[in-house]
């Protein structure tokens, strides 16, 4: 009987792809933007709105979204409007994130071990209705970046020449931290909150290794990030290991395979570039 055979892989599967293609979607702008680190403050952030669902009765996912969301809007407007600079603001987030979340966790008389799910993944155990808000999460999300990509890329690349071209560069800012989260929210139960920021990073930087434009990189990051969440899903389930932390394995291998044939690629022009 073939592993697709079974409803749970078949919802997994379909998880898998969603966030394979989002997470890198969305990270191209952020690492274009240098805020690598930007998924791992709202993932921290994302877990308080775990530990609230869990302490008010509502559904986690629902609750996560909520707050990840609101911490991405006011993480954008400490670095645009106040005098926090990014890297000290993603710092709050960090911490207040995950002192939050186990706080309420505590308060809703939960062990630390409840939040695991969430923290590492469990994309085995998705519902159908979990499936269904993922799969509209990520289509908006996929949609808005690729329909949005030149006007996000020039903010990416530098906001003072978007504002003179006219793109709103707050709205923009604002829209690239606001999908974040969302991203962020759609992967937690694929790859886990502590593990979702690999997922938007690493394929954008094994594409980036070889390719040349801002769009060939964006949509190489996609193929790349589809790639790793499929393989390493079905390889999970081959090796018996969680699917999260199989998934990022594979996405750094193949930015470590990108990167040695980037180098050999160079090696190779230097070699045979005439010599005066």
């Amino acid at each position: 009987m073939s592993v697709l055979s079974y409803p749970f892989m078949q919802y997994a599967l379909a998880a898998a792809i969603i966030t394979g293609l989002s997470a890198p979607a969305v990270g191209t702008f952020i690492v274009q933007r240098r805020l690598a680190l930007l998924g791992d403050g709202l993932g921290h952030v994302a877990l308080t709105g775990v530990a609230l669902g869990m302490l008010t009765g509502v559904a986690p996912l629902t609750t996560a979204i909520i707050v990840a969301v609101a911490g991405a809007i006011l993480l954008e407007v400490l670095r645009s409007v106040g005098r926090t600079s990014g890297d000290l603001a993603l710092a709050m987030l960090f911490y207040g994130g995950i002192a939050g979340g186990v706080l309420l966790a505590n308060l809703a008389d939960e062990s630390a071990a409840a939040l695991n799910q969430y923290l590492f993944g469990s994309i085995i155990t998705m519902s159908p209705t979990d499936l269904t808000i993922v799969a509209v999460l990520g289509l908006v999300v996929v949609v808005t970046t690729i329909a949005l990509r030149p006007q996000l890329f020039a903010l990416c690349q530098d906001e003072a020449q978007a504002r003179v071209m006219g793109i709103p560069v707050r709205l923009y800012g604002m829209l690239i931290a606001v999908l974040a989260a969302v991203t962020i929210t759609v992967a937690m139960r694929t790859v886990g909150l502590l593990l979702v920021s690999a997922l938007m990073v690493v394929p954008v930087a094994a594409a980036q290794q070889v390719t040349r434009s801002f769009r060939s990189t964006h949509l190489a990051a996609m193929a790349i990030g589809l790639f790793s969440a499929v393989a390493g899903l079905l390889a999970s389930y081959q090796i018996d290991t969680q699917p999260g932390p199989t998934i990022v394995v594979i996405a750094l291998a193949v930015f470590i395979v990108t990167a040695l044939v980037h180098a050999l690629s160079h090696i190779r022009t230097r070699q045979e570039a005439p010599r005066g």
